[in-house]
């Protein structure tokens, strides 16, 4: 029974699910990189090329704002911070790090949008259903409205104004 349970507890245990995702990613555009001569490493440009592809890979599948790459000095300055021995060059190992560090910021944005998205907007919008049964008119309307299709249609407002608040920034 305990098998089981732990079993259940790993899959919805979203830091190691998130940090296995990463290392896929990372290890998908890392073997990309991996030439005849059995070169293992990522030079600086690489890397850049690298970071560009994780980057577009992330706007591509991730809800959200579209993320901006760093620029190449940031990357020169993170590259020679994961450069554990120095050689100019990252490793599977100290790449997988850079893009855990990399893309942190990033699915901290998708993860809060996520949660107004998917917790705050249904629960706002049922009890501003229920603040609303009172009033004259707009009461009797609000109720007729099933509860499900009324936070539906919150959730999709408040999207809406998220995506055009990043649009205005």
């Amino acid at each position: 029974m305990g098998q089981v349970l732990g079993g259940i507890q790993d899959k919805f245990d979203g830091k190691k699910w998130k940090r296995a995702q990463l290392e896929k990613i990372s290890n998908k555009i890392f073997d990309r990189f991996i030439d005849e001569s059995g070169k293992v490493e990522l030079t600086f440009e690489e890397l850049y090329i690298a970071v560009l592809l994780i980057y577009n890979d992330l706007n591509k599948h991730l809800p959200g704002p579209h993320f901006d790459p760093p620029t190449k000095v940031q990357l020169k300055t993170m590259m020679e911070t994961y450069d554990m021995n120095l050689d100019g060059e990252l490793d599977c190992e100290e790449f997988t790090k850079f893009v855990q560090k990399l893309t942190k910021d990033a699915l901290k944005g998708v993860s809060q949008g996520l949660i107004i998205c998917l917790v705050a907007a249904p629960t706002i919008a049922l009890l501003t259903k229920r603040a609303t049964e009172g009033v004259p008119g707009v009461g009797k309307v609000v109720q007729k409205v099933p509860s499900s299709i009324y936070a539906s249609i919150v959730t999709m407002a408040v999207v809406l104004i998220q995506k055009s608040s990043e649009l205005s920034e």
